[in-house]
Order: C-alpha cells, then sequence, then structure tokens
C-alpha cells in the first residue's frame, strides 16, 4: 500500500467518532453483578433523555455525541445482562425470576433507543431550525466542558471549587475515558481530560468553560 493510502486512512481512523469505535469493537463479556448492570442502566435512563432534548433544542452536536457514546454503552449492558441470565439459569424459578430483570434492561435499553431517535432530529432540516427558537427564551441548558491539563481544577475536588456556588453550574455527568460518573457528589476529585456535562446558564457555561481551560486561575 502506498504512503498517501496509508495516511489517508489512518486520518479517517483519527476523524472516526468515538461512539462509533465503541459500536464496532467486538462485545466481550465481562462479569458483572446484576446490581451493578441494572443500576448504570438506570443512570443511563436517566441522563440520555435529558442530554436528547438539549442537544435537539439548543443544536448541540457535541451531546449528541454524549447521547450516541451511551446509546452505544446500553446495548452493551444488556448484552452482558442476557449472557449473565443464560448462565445462571439452571432451573425453571431460575427462569422466572431473570425473566423480570430481563424486560427491566430491555425497558431500559428501549429509552436509549428512544434518544437516539430524538437525537435524529438534528439531521432534519424541517424540524431543527425551529426546535431552538422555541426555547431560546430558556434560563438553563446542558452543555459540555473538557478539563484542560493546564487548568488549576485537575486534582481537585468539585465540593472546594464551590463550582455550583460560584458560577450557578451543576456538574451532572463526568466522563473519564470509556468510563461514566453519573451525579458526582462533592468529593469527587475532578482530572485533566475528563468531559463534564453541566447544566446552567450561558454566563455561567462562559466562566466555568474558561477556569477549566486554564484561562483563568480561579473562579470568581
Amino acid at each position: 500500500m502506498k504512503e498517501k493510502d496509508k495516511r489517508s486512512i489512518f486520518g479517517k481512523l483519527q476523524r472516526t467518532p468515538k461512539w462509533k469505535k465503541e459500536e464496532f469493537s467486538e462485545l466481550e463479556y465481562e462479569p458483572t453483578s446484576v446490581k451493578e448492570l441494572l443500576t448504570e442502566m438506570k443512570d443511563i435512563s436517566e441522563l440520555i433523555i435529558d442530554l436528547a432534548y438539549s442537544a435537539v433544542l439548543f443544536d448541540n452536536k457535541d451531546v449528541a455525541e454524549e447521547v450516541k457514546f451511551l446509546e452505544v454503552r446500553m446495548d452493551k449492558l444488556n448484552y452482558d445482562i442476557r449472557m449473565m441470565a443464560m448462565m445462571a439459569a439452571r432451573t425453571k424459578e431460575d427462569a422466572e425470576q431473570l425473566a423480570g430483570i430481563l424486560q427491566v434492561a430491555e425497558a431500559a435499553e428501549s429509552i436509549s433507543n428512544a434518544a437516539g431517535d430524538i437525537i435524529s432530529l438534528l439531521a432534519e432540516e424541517k424540524t431543527g431550525p425551529i426546535l431552538p427558537k422555541i426555547l431560546k427564551q430558556a434560563d438553563e441548558q446542558l452543555f459540555r466542558i473538557k478539563i484542560s491539563s493546564a487548568s488549576m481544577a485537575c486534582e481537585q475536588k468539585i465540593g472546594d471549587l464551590r463550582v455550583e456556588s460560584e458560577t450557578g453550574m451543576r456538574i451532572i455527568a463526568i466522563r473519564r475515558g470509556e468510563y461514566w460518573i453519573y451525579n458526582p457528589p462533592a468529593d469527587t476529585t475532578l482530572k485533566a481530560d475528563d468531559w463534564l456535562i453541566t447544566r446552567g446558564t450561558d454566563e455561567g457555561y462562559s466562566d466555568l468553560s474558561k477556569f477549566l481551560k486554564g484561562k483563568l486561575k480561579a473562579l470568581e
């Protein structure tokens, strides 16, 4: 293969959205407790619809990418819970108990699929421009911010930074690599390259974004 062709292919791989890379990665069963699986599915269900509506209403493609990532994550969790059920069922009684768990898991996945349908509206020319105007006067919306290694927020706890009291912005989720921290408590330590999903006003977002990108030394 010519060097030019190799560079072209490599460039396309780099531009591939993270959710798509995750979607086409090989599924591997990871033994996990039912409680952990259902808890994460519940957390995703609560967050993904909120993100989907915000992505469409505010025409935010960054937030739409997070919805797609969570939708793929939900598919993998559902795969894990089905595998667990098949391996655990040994009697009729076991099967009856596990059937209820699988119904809950399927319902959670249906919610994530619905969120995917919602963000598909971003591509609709007839709908896209109208929806943001409907909530133009909304006081709050969702924002997605990445923490720079130059920010003083790195290795600091959310509570110590007083993010909400100083900016009015509430951190509702953190994506750290492939993992999510939902409704992070005040003692959660922020790290470089964390993606924060926050809720608040444009003014609050501006201040917090500058701080997390290292343009401000402290929140004021």
